[in-house]
């Protein structure tokens, strides 16, 4: 797809703001966080989510709980965790910051890493108890980062069915997948699901300002997502954050260059609330990117972007829950 086709695949997917006056902004002064259409599930979702990884981090649970809260209230509804994720200690917290009515405001998805039916049906049963709730908006297969992650998924008894039987269960809405190590890797778990008759909700991958140089996800799966209509999560905006190590380019801008693309939300750390302000203004302001804009922030990163060092989720296993921890697999 070239930039002007992305250009306008990006505004096919923005909607109009919420009417202020019923916005759930603190302040009735701050701008709506702009929704976008996830995919074709006919849903709505901020533009802008909180990462779960993040959000299991602060030294004590009150602070999470608040930062939870402070984006719901201010306007981003879609919540990202993982049922690995600080030993459950991600799930936990969420979970205790959606009571008192907050569940009603969060789109929730979380992640299994079970590759069995047995163990991914397990999994999904601790994180909607973590979660304190009966169902999740979105479930996802975690890290199909092998060569053999398809197969495993689809075959009989793999976790595919779990994901299915809980779905037709009423415990999760849509279903989805995620994977940071390889676009071959991620296309061949579509292609393996078209071969099943499977059609998954959504797909979430790495996109940032380096990836375009470097085994690139959003040259070669991006666009795939975009023609089936595939609801597009981005992550590792920032390398998480060793893209802003590189001293190439600022937060701000990386948020700007994701925000750009065709994707429905933008999943981002968020474990201050500094950070949460840095979505939120990121979110607020945005407006897309110039191709002349584009050009430029690709032009800074290009060097820095040759051999996927500020990539580690591509070239180490630094990212890799399920390979330092191969049990969770079942």
């Amino acid at each position: 797809m070239t930039r002007k086709e992305f250009l306008a695949a990006t505004l096919s997917l923005m909607v109009a703001p919420p009417v202020l006056g019923a916005s759930p902004s603190k302040s009735k002064n701050a701008p709506a966080v702009p929704r976008r259409k996830l995919g074709r599930t006919g849903v709505e979702v901020s533009c802008i989510g909180l990462g779960g990884f993040h959000i299991g981090k602060q030294k004590e649970e009150s602070e999470s709980i608040t930062l939870i809260r402070g984006a719901l209230d201010q306007g981003i509804n879609f919540l990202d965790n993982c049922w690995d994720y600080n030993d459950g200690k991600s799930e936990e917290r969420m979970g205790k910051a959606l009571r008192d009515g907050y569940r009603a405001k969060a789109f929730l998805m979380t992640k299994v890493d079970g590759r069995d039916k047995k163990t991914a049906a397990k999994q999904i049963d601790e994180s909607l108890r973590r979660l304190q709730t009966d169902h999740v908006d979105l479930l996802q297969l975690h890290e199909v980062i092998r060569e053999s992650d398809p197969d495993h998924a689809f075959a009989s008894g793999g976790a595919i069915e779990a994901m299915k039987d809980a779905q037709k269960a009423g415990k999760a809405r849509f279903l989805g997948f995620t994977g940071h190590k390889s676009p071959d890797i991620h296309l061949k778990m579509l292609e393996t699901a078209k071969q099943h008759g499977f059609r998954f909700d959504t797909v979430q991958l790495p996109l940032n300002v380096m990836d375009a140089h470097f085994n690139s996800f959003e040259k070669r799966v991006l666009p795939v997502l975009v023609k089936e209509g595939i609801g597009v999560l981005a992550m590792k905006s920032m390398g998480d954050p060793f893209i802003l190590d590189s001293k190439t380019v600022t937060a701000p801008e990386c948020l700007r260059y994701n925000l750009s693309l065709p994707v429905s939300v933008v999943i981002t750390g968020i474990d201050s609330q500094e950070r949460l302000q840095q979505a939120l203004t990121a979110a607020r302001t945005f407006k897309p990117l110039s191709e002349k804009d584009v050009q430029a922030l690709l032009a800074k990163t290009k060097d820095a972007a040759q051999d996927g060092a500020y990539e580690k989720y591509k070239t180490s296993h630094h990212f890799d829950g399920t390979v330092q921890n191969p049990q969770w697999l079942g």
